[in-house]
């Protein structure tokens, strides 16, 4: 008994003398499609193979498979004590103390395994944030005086240079409140210096 040829996606069929058809068929309606022979060397587009990547088709396995390439064996070594999962207590601690908040607003708080230490708050002196108040005043002051001489000289000032030259007095008062002259040097070593 010969063996019947596997048509191809688009239907075509290959016969032993190298022939190639698309064999007859009855259509839903009762009438009969003539065959269709195909000249030689024709491949329809679903016959066409597809190029696959293999770098992209790993990456796709690798999704559906579930993981990192190559992790199986960790997978199945992994003990199912604490170290399962290392967050999970974490944040369970937090979803109880949610809810607790949630409840009742109520002063205990669900104890946790994991306690979170208190953060140090750094003491900020206050001199050191005077004085980069003051070098920051200082750093405008001199921009703005810059762009004052620019003008007086006959040069062109966009709006937003314009406005810095017009504070100028407000930085000064704004160093003088802060213990520091016009120019950005402290009054008090004026003091003492004379």
């Amino acid at each position: 008994m010969p063996s019947v040829p596997t048509p191809s996606k688009a239907g075509i069929i290959e016969t032993n003398s190298g022939e190639r058809h698309i064999p007859s068929s009855v259509r839903p309606d009762g009438t009969k499609r003539k065959e269709i022979k195909i000249r030689p060397g024709y491949k329809p587009p679903e016959d066409v193979e597809v190029y696959k990547n293999r770098t992209a088709d790993g990456w796709k396995q690798r999704k559906e498979a579930g993981g990192v390439p190559g992790a199986e064996g960790l997978k199945e070594s992994k003990d199912d004590g604490a170290g399962s999962n290392k967050n999970a207590k974490r944040r369970e601690a937090r979803k109880k103390a949610k809810a607790a908040d949630e409840e009742g607003g109520s002063e205990k708080r669900a104890t946790t395994a994991i306690e979170k230490k208190p953060e140090k708050v750094e003491e900020v002196d206050p001199e050191v944030e005077k004085e980069k108040k003051a070098r920051n005043l200082k750093k405008k002051l001199k921009q703005a005086k810059e762009l004052k001489e620019k003008k007086e000289g006959g040069g062109a000032l966009l709006p937003e240079q314009f406005a810095k030259v017009i504070k100028i007095s407000e930085l000064i008062r704004e160093l003088d409140a802060l213990g520091f002259d016009a120019e950005g040097e402290p009054k008090i070593k004026e003091k003492e210096e004379s």
